[in-house]
């Protein structure tokens, strides 16, 4: 790995409506000890908004969660797969679980593969499972850079 890429901190994109899980989130990557910067947007649209708005300076992964309003995760993970500007962008979907079951949830993960999210990962309630989470997310990126 060049030294300039080891010294940049990575850029990190959160799109969630809950405070609390922000706030879960960003307590968490600070203490991964991976060199970091986070932006959080709210809803859907902000998020789309944001990457119109920065298309040439992407952040290096977004985490994205499905629940969200005025523009689902769903919706923005389409729109930023269609756009030649974005969709290189690695997503993390990083969403609460649905209570349907396993099956729907094989089904969920299925489609949003295929749609184009690059992991699909269930918010979990305990914090030391969530630093775990994002170090794995965010050593994957590291490494795919330094290749």
């Amino acid at each position: 790995m060049k030294q300039e890429q080891q010294n940049k901190p990575l850029n990190i994109l959160l799109a969630d409506d809950d405070t609390d899980d922000c706030l879960f989130f960003e307590k968490a990557l600070k203490e991964t000890n991976i060199e970091s910067h986070l932006t959080t947007v709210r809803d859907g649209e902000e998020l789309m908004d944001y990457l119109s708005k920065n298309s040439d300076h992407l952040p290096d992964m977004l985490f994205l969660d499905l629940s969200m309003p005025r523009k689902t995760g769903f919706e923005c993970l389409s729109e930023i797969k269609e756009n030649e500007k974005l969709n290189n962008l690695p997503v993390i979907v990083f969403t609460t679980s649905f209570a349907r079951g396993i099956d729907f949830e094989r089904s969920l993960i299925n489609t949003l593969s295929k749609i184009g999210a690059q992991e699909y990962i269930r918010k979990p309630n305990d914090f030391e499972q969530l630093k775990q989470i994002i170090h794995k997310a965010l050593s994957l990126l590291l490494e795919k850079k330094a290749a």
